[in-house]
């Protein structure tokens, strides 16, 4: 039976509360996981109309948490071609059981704004300076990401209008991400970090930093040495200052560079692993196996992505991650159980989340992806669901998968030039012992719009717990690098 999420009334949307679900499950014989979750319930939709966009669609959410406040930031109303109507924003302050939503105000010319469109939403918690922060890729009427804009807020729910952190210097940008150095005994404390690519440059990796609040930024600089190209870096900092940036070179290989200053200089880049990638099916975009990465309380950085090395002939996509305390020496490559390196199921668009309290042997992990249960389908009949496993043990062992939501039709999701879209990426936060995302959910529509793509919550998000399947340890049996040879998602990926 499929799982379908309770649906909320097409009226304009200031502020709302999460409404419990009530959903049947949906069980995949044998294969996939092996239950389902409570049902999702939608938290937000697009508002906009504009004809040069799609509607209604939200999609690419990030997620952070800090205390019981989780904020989560989508593109909305999204362009065939590139980019969104505005970035909207959800908000709970009760560990995601209830959520307020709204748009980002004076980005695009949609919401007062100068900018034709935004992409590519990241979001931050500055603890020095009491302020949240979404980043987006402002993108200008040539559909060129013309870069990267900082909004504020202090407590999540009314937000100022955007600064601009880098760019708006004739040069193209694409995929940025922020994160703010929260331990209060970092010599850095109160830094934020804006990471962002060049596409004009070959997708020169570039970071810029902000000491008051995200008010100013510095000029950008560039990581040492030459590997210093790619995209989709999701920078993390751990306890003592050092900035540690995992990102993927392409999609050929992970690799990571630090800073131990601050952000005044960049180290060169250390490989994290090479990259196999089973091509999802469908014509999906699926973000090219961009990592996921986050961090525990004792530093340990944890990087997860889709790869097909432990498959078969590259027959579908595991979740895999690996992990480093220092940014430069990391773990080999181990794949979460989610089922048999037999089963049918390709796994991609990974969402890791770490409880920032917790590290070490009791570290608290929570996984949310996307998943097709046959991966061996088209675009016609692919089936499109979202799980979630965790480990409340750093992934010694992990929790029996869960089905979250789905299945639902590629038709039913955002089209782009690149691929039917639920987002390049997705995020989880693990608060007070659950895991919390917020994740596209597509159905069909029923009032006269194209599509019906929302923002879907587990209200309360899913517990995380330590389970019995331990960490898988297979064999390698694929070693080509990436197979998906989608270059040009590298070329312009907002």
């Amino acid at each position: 039976m499929p799982l379908f999420p309770r649906r909320r009334s097409r009226r304009p949307l200031a502020a709302l509360a999460a409404t419990a679900a009530a959903l049947s499950g949906l069980l995949l014989a044998g294969t996939g996981p092996a239950h389902a979750a409570t049902g999702p319930t939608e938290i937000s939709i697009d508002p906009f109309t504009n004809t040069t966009s799609q509607h209604a669609t939200e999609l690419e959410p990030d997620t952070f948490a800090y205390g019981n406040t989780v904020v989560a930031s989508s593109q909305v109303g999204r362009f065939t071609d590139g980019g969104a109507s505005d970035i909207g924003w959800n908000t709970s302050t009760d560990g995601g059981t209830t959520w307020q939503h709204g748009m980002l105000p004076g980005i695009t010319v949609y919401q007062g704004g100068s900018w034709a469109r935004v992409s590519d939403p990241a979001v931050a918690y500055d603890a020095k300076h009491g302020t949240w922060m979404v980043s987006g890729l402002v993108i200008d009427a040539n559909v060129n990401g013309a870069g990267v804009s900082v909004s504020r807020s202090a407590d999540g729910i009314t937000w100022q209008n955007p600064v601009l952190a880098v760019g708006n210097d004739g040069k193209g940008y694409d995929k940025e991400w922020i994160v703010c150095d929260d331990s209060a005994t970092s010599p850095y404390y109160g830094n934020c970090y804006v990471e962002v690519d060049v596409t004009s440059s070959n997708n020169l990796v570039e970071l810029a930093v902000s000491r008051d609040g995200g008010a100013t930024w510095s000029a950008p600089l560039s990581p040492s040495g030459s590997r210093n190209h790619g995209l989709g870096g999701q920078p993390l900092v751990q306890p003592n200052g050092t900035v540690v940036v995992p990102f993927s070179t392409n999609g050929t290989s992970i690799r990571a560079f630090t800073s131990t200053n601050g952000g005044g200089s960049w180290n060169s880049t250390k490989l994290v692993s090479s990259v196999s990638e089973h091509p999802v099916a469908g014509g999906l975009r699926d973000g090219g196996g961009l990592p996921s990465a986050e961090i525990d309380a004792s530093g340990k950085i944890y990087v997860a992505w889709q790869d097909c090395r432990f498959r078969t002939n590259c027959a579908s996509n595991d979740i895999v991650w690996s992990m480093s305390t220092d940014g430069s020496t990391w773990s080999a490559v181990t794949r979460v159980p989610i089922d048999a390196t037999t089963s049918t199921v390709d796994h991609f668009i990974p969402g890791i989340g770490v409880d920032h309290t917790t590290s070490g042997a009791t570290a608290k992990l929570g996984l949310y992806y996307y998943f097709y249960p046959n991966a061996n389908c088209t675009a016609a009949t692919c089936q499109l669901e979202v799980g979630y496993t965790s480990s409340a043990n750093g992934g010694t062992t992990w929790s029996t998968a869960q089905t979250v939501a789905g299945p639902m039709s590629l038709s039913q999701i955002a089209s782009t030039t690149q691929g039917s879209m639920v987002g390049d990426y997705l995020s989880c936060s693990v608060v007070n012992g659950k895991g919390v995302a917020v994740f596209a959910v597509g159905q069909t529509p029923t009032n006269g719009q194209a599509f019906d793509e929302g923002m879907y919550t587990v209200s309360g998000g899913l517990t995380v717990t330590a389970g019995t399947v331990p960490t898988a340890t297979d064999p390698v049996v694929y070693t080509a690098h990436t197979a998906n040879g989608n270059a040009s998602f590298y070329r312009n990926a907002n």
